[in-house]
């Protein structure tokens, strides 16, 4: 074999390997829409809202909206089975693109301020907390 044939058939087969491409994308809906969505910290813009997404796992959730009760939760963002070994070789090679789309929906609850009774019991469970604190 010449030299120039073993090197088209390596860049062939480079090419092959540099072919796959995995996208990851994360779509967050609140009801109502029009909410600041934070994840781990990050504020990632106005529900519903998307995002690429470079890890698999758990992911704090803050979901922030004028009149409404402040969401903060988790969840657990699985991994598709392409990729775990022996399939993520093959997702790697592949020609074509492979999107992974999640979308998480989440519902608010409107803001209802507290009784003057339950401030009263808040503050005294405080001050008991604090004088406990103090001893």
């Amino acid at each position: 074999m010449s030299t120039k044939t073993i090197t088209l058939c390596l860049l062939a087969l480079c090419s092959l390997f540099a072919a796959g491409c995995v996208e990851k994308k994360l779509t967050i809906n609140t009801e109502p829409q029009g909410a600041q969505v934070f994840l781990n910290d990050e504020e990632i813009g106005t529900s519903p809202v998307t995002v690429a997404f470079q890890w698999y796992g758990d992911y704090n959730i803050r979901i922030i909206k004028q009149d409404y009760e402040t969401l903060k939760t988790n969840k657990d963002l699985k991994a598709p089975l392409h990729d775990y070994f022996p399939f993520d070789f093959f997702a790697n090679i592949w020609p074509g693109q492979i999107v992974d789309q999640y979308e998480w929906s989440f519902a608010l609850t409107p803001y209802q301020a507290p009784s003057r009774e339950e401030l009263l019991k808040t503050a005294e469970s405080m001050r008991q907390e604090a004088i406990y604190d103090l001893k």
